[in-house]
């Protein structure tokens, strides 16, 4: 999967803030990752079409992808910096329209408060360049967090959110948001995490009216965006993790709002010969309260496709620092209102290197 960024930001006040804090360099803790990826691959579906089941595939065509990150920490006495970036691409033979270029990236600061609480800030961006899923994704927040020991952790934040998205601007939008996630640690192997967001989403266009309505009374569009879930992890022999979430957007707009439930899974595991198996799956149902989904907006939530999926990827190391890893996808859904459906295969091979 590629990538979730970057424009280059600049720092907020109160990261800068956290920097004056902060002991000279000498008494900072450093900790940084590089990471590399190339596959070669053979996607089953690259436009990405739709079909009514009478026709054929619309065209496998062979890719390359390429994948770099780079993720760093700096620990002083009462305050932390986090930063991370990721650059993708992904080059197509036949179906150039679909080349595309995504960058990502977080930066985050935080000051302790004593032993158990902190306050921080933080920011995030997402530009996805090529096809038709062209869009910037911009966010920040400032939080308040709450860590009495190392079992229970409590995050809860409040920010702004600006979404771009260049096929088609009525779809772009701006506004507040106001989240919440909880985690606790059984032990070694068990954690619990509860998570909550929710969103007001404010567009140009006006709102468009059910049938029959008179449009003036509207104004414009407006949406809330609520997301709420938990999430089960083990630890141990096999690694294991399950997450529900459920969806809604409801909008003034006619035709625009959405309900959906979630559901993922993932596991990993060591085999014989050094090889590691990784598996993920996810199943959504979502319901159109309005018998149909008008927005250009694309579900961009997760995966771009956002709907039904399964995964495998077997890797194993060939040298200290490089991995060699085989991978196989499935992403599908169908539209029940009109019996199109959607499938998409890719199959990859390729290395994996860290530093």
């Amino acid at each position: 999967m590629l990538p979730r960024v970057v424009s280059h930001a600049r720092p907020t006040l109160l990261v800068l803030l956290v920097l004056l804090a902060a002991p000279p360099a000498s008494a900072a803790e450093w900790e940084g990752a590089l990471k590399g990826t190339a596959r070669l691959l053979v996607d089953t579906n690259a436009p990405r079409d739709f079909t009514d089941g009478s026709t054929p595939s619309p065209g496998v065509d062979p890719a390359l992808s390429v994948l770099g990150s780079a993720e760093g920490r700096a620990t002083f006495e009462r305050t932390q910096l986090v930063g991370r970036y990721e650059l993708g691409a992904r080059k197509y033979v036949g179906f150039t329209t679909e080349d595309m270029l995504i960058q990502a990236g977080a930066l985050e600061g935080s000051l302790a408060l004593g032993t158990e609480f902190g306050l921080g800030v933080e920011g995030h961006a997402k530009d996805r360049r090529g096809g038709s899923r062209a869009y910037s994704d911009l966010g920040t927040s400032v939080f308040a967090e709450y860590a009495p020991d190392v079992r229970l952790a409590l995050r809860v934040r409040a920010g702004a959110r600006r979404f771009v998205y260049r096929p088609d601007k009525t779809a772009n939008f701006g506004g507040a948001e106001l989240g919440v996630v909880g985690r606790y640690r059984f032990d070694r192997r068990h954690s619990l995490s509860l998570f909550g967001d929710w969103g007001a989403r404010r567009y140009g266009p006006q709102a468009r009216a059910r049938p029959g309505a008179p449009e003036s009374s509207l104004g414009r569009r407006e949406d809330g965006a609520l997301t709420a879930g938990a999430s089960y992890s083990y630890r141990g022999p096999v690694t294991l993790g399950l997450t529900y979430a459920y969806q809604e957007v409801t909008s003034n707009s006619f035709g625009e709002t959405v309900l959906r439930h979630r559901v993922t899974g993932n596991a990993g595991v060591r085999l014989p010969w050094k090889v590691t198996l990784l598996a993920q799956g996810s199943l959504g149902i979502t319901r159109y309260p309005d018998g149909i989904y008008l927005s250009p907006e694309i579900i961009l939530v997760e995966e771009d496709e956002g709907q039904n999926s399964f995964s495998l990827k077997l890797a194993r190391p060939v040298s200290e620092r490089v991995d060699l890893e085989v991978s196989w996808g499935l992403w599908s859904t169908r539209l029940p209102r009109n019996d199109l459906s959607y499938s998409r295969q890719v199959f990859g091979v390729g290395f994996t290197w860290r530093d």
